[in-house]
């Protein structure tokens, strides 16, 4: 699949931001409080490889509030072209990347000039899915009357966690950084 179509497709980031309403204030607050560790060579490495990225996301996401700002501190830097496809509005995309048969997101999906996959991370760092785990360990079946009110309740608190946990966004960092030297 060429994979140019979607990258041109797809929005900025500045046109993502604006769609954001329940989690913009941690986005914000994970994109300005976010460090990017001393990584010259690392950065000088992926800024002329002219790798460029798709990612496959939603502002009500709350892996995405997390990831994405985290991302973009390293897009930045790097002066990589990073595009956004909202995953609901391109379903044959999302249908694409399915992890477990399931339209999880965020989804970066790094290209080359000639729109080649050349690497894919996400949906999440192997720390957060273990929190995310623990956090929904004691969730009661989809479809039971207090699933709902629950759900929301857990949300809340992982989004807190998420936002909060400054060593999970370097683990995160970290493991996408890995993704992305592998295909360098």
């Amino acid at each position: 699949m060429n994979l140019n179509h979607w990258f041109e497709k797809g929005i900025t980031y500045g046109e993502y931001e604006k769609g954001l309403t329940d989690h913009e204030e941690n986005y914000n607050k994970i994109y300005e409080q976010f460090t990017l560790p001393a990584d010259a060579e690392f950065f000088k490495q992926v800024a002329d490889s002219n790798v460029r990225t798709t990612i496959i996301a939603e502002p009500w996401c709350g892996h995405c509030m997390m990831n994405l700002p985290i991302f973009k501190n390293l897009a930045e830097k790097t002066d990589m072209d990073t595009r956004v496809c909202l995953r609901d509005t391109h379903p044959e995309l999302m249908d694409a990347y399915e992890t477990d048969g399931k339209r999880v997101i965020p989804i970066f999906v790094f290209i080359d000039k000639e729109g080649n996959e050349i690497a894919k991370w996400g949906p999440r760092a192997p720390e957060t899915t273990e929190i995310q785990k623990e956090v929904l360990k004691d969730m009661p079946e989809k479809g039971a009357p207090d699933y709902d009110e629950m759900f929301k309740v857990k949300v809340k608190e992982l989004s807190s966690t998420f936002a909060g946990n400054e060593d999970l966004w370097q683990e995160i960092y970290q493991d996408m950084k890995q993704t992305i030297k592998t295909a360098l």
